[in-house]
């Protein structure tokens, strides 16, 4: 900014005079941009979880695209819609058929084990503390008075009733999610057209080419992890129906199904039920031989299946994956870990696009083992850099 040292006269001086109708005009901006503030805060607190739904609606509109697309060729856009959403219903239900009937035989065998349990414990500390307890003695001394038997009662009510109210929150919310799903994925191309007819015709061209990524990497994604669910799942149910675990597919079902889709953590949720069920049997070795299968496939699978199947997909590094993760789970939940892969995928794929690139100095390309500046760097989403204009973006221009 340049400056200057002329000396300003008195008779260069503006003066602004403020005479009611601008005082009036003015006031009436400022209480409309307040009202507005208060307006989009109200909305936003009230209505953040119904925005929140939309949002993974979207998503999910974008991880069906791929098959919606390719029945969409076919066949009216929301009949394939329909088509691939009843899929995925029948798909979820008989899930929760088996292992809704795996969760009601364990609860039945702990609850049916419970009193050789107490008696068993109550035995150990006879013999632990040289007492002599029994069974009968411990119920005659809990003191359960008519008021401390009506409190007890009214507690589990209450609880009761907050579990009751949890869950049809739940399906309401379920059957919202469902609803703008559905309108999303069947409405997508006009929706994206809708949006970048918002914008002027310069920044349009933007707008689709982040709507493209977005839907490209979030395809991808799911499409991926449904593949490496669907191997786990094949092996692991062979490997369990072959030793004679207990209720061996819905085990199968719920291992490739939690280990690829349950970020960080998935794989050691999905096996820890498998092998509890597994001691728990009348065979307790088979809870030692799942343990040891898991290890075993989870080795063959981050060196040679999981590799191959997403180098095509969301290439993130491991780092910037586990840290998405975390970062998601603690702003939005379960959701939120969810979507945080993909949606850094989009970021870093973005940047890709959009920034500047300048050849290495030979030097530090030399140090750097041979690579060159095209190269993809740790933590990028993979593949091709192109341009706003679908172009692709090489090395010392400028893409946005």
């Amino acid at each position: 900014m340049r400056t200057s040292n002329r000396m300003v006269t008195r008779d260069e001086v503006r003066r602004v005079v403020l005479d009611p109708g601008n005082v009036w005009r003015i006031g009436f901006v400022v209480l409309g941009i307040i009202a507005l503030a208060m307006v989009l805060r109200f909305v936003l607190g009230q209505g953040s979880s119904l925005i929140f739904i939309v949002f993974v609606a979207w998503f999910g509109s974008l991880a069906m695209e791929p098959a919606v697309g390719r029945l969409a060729r076919h066949m009216p856009r929301g009949a394939a819609t329909a088509l691939v959403a009843l899929g995925v219903v029948l798909f979820l239900a008989v899930f929760f058929t088996l292992f809704g009937q795996l969760i009601v035989d364990q609860v039945a065998n702990l609850v049916r084990s419970i009193p050789d349990l107490a008696e068993d414990l109550l035995r150990w500390v006879n013999r632990r503390f040289g007492t002599d307890y029994s069974i009968d003695d411990l119920v005659a001394n809990i003191d359960l008075s008519s008021e401390r038997v009506a409190g007890v009662a009214g507690q589990v009510a209450g609880g009761l009733l907050t579990v009751l109210g949890s869950i049809a929150g739940g399906v309401a919310n379920f059957f919202m999610f469902a609803l703008f799903l559905f309108y999303l994925s069947a409405d997508g191309p006009r929706l994206r057209r809708w949006i970048a007819s918002l914008f002027p015709p310069r920044i349009q061209q933007t707008t689709v080419v982040v709507w493209d990524t977005m839907a490209e990497k979030t395809g991808r994604y799911v499409g991926a992890r449904v593949v490496l669910a669907t191997v786990n799942a094949t092996a692991s149910g062979i490997v369990f129906l072959v030793i004679g675990l207990p209720s061996w597919l819905a085990l199968a079902l719920w291992t490739g199904i939690v280990a690829q889709f349950v970020p960080a953590i998935g794989t050691y949720i999905a096996i820890a039920l498998p092998v509890l069920v597994g001691l728990l049997s009348d065979n307790a070795w088979l809870g030692i031989i799942v343990l040891a299968w898991g290890i075993l496939y989870q080795q063959v699978e981050n060196l040679t299946i999981e590799p191959r199947i997403s180098a095509r997909a969301v290439n993130v590094h491991p780092a910037v994956s586990f840290a998405s993760v975390i970062l998601g789970t603690s702003m939005f939940g379960v959701a939120g870990a969810l979507l945080a892969i993909p949606v850094v995928a989009m970021l870093l794929t973005l940047l890709d696009l959009y920034r500047t690139r300048y050849d290495l100095l030979p030097e530090l390309a030399a140090d750097d083992g041979g690579r060159g500046p095209g190269d993809d760097e740790p933590g990028e989403a993979g593949g091709d850099s192109r341009d706003a204009r679908g172009a692709p973006a090489g090395n010392g221009s400028d893409a946005g």
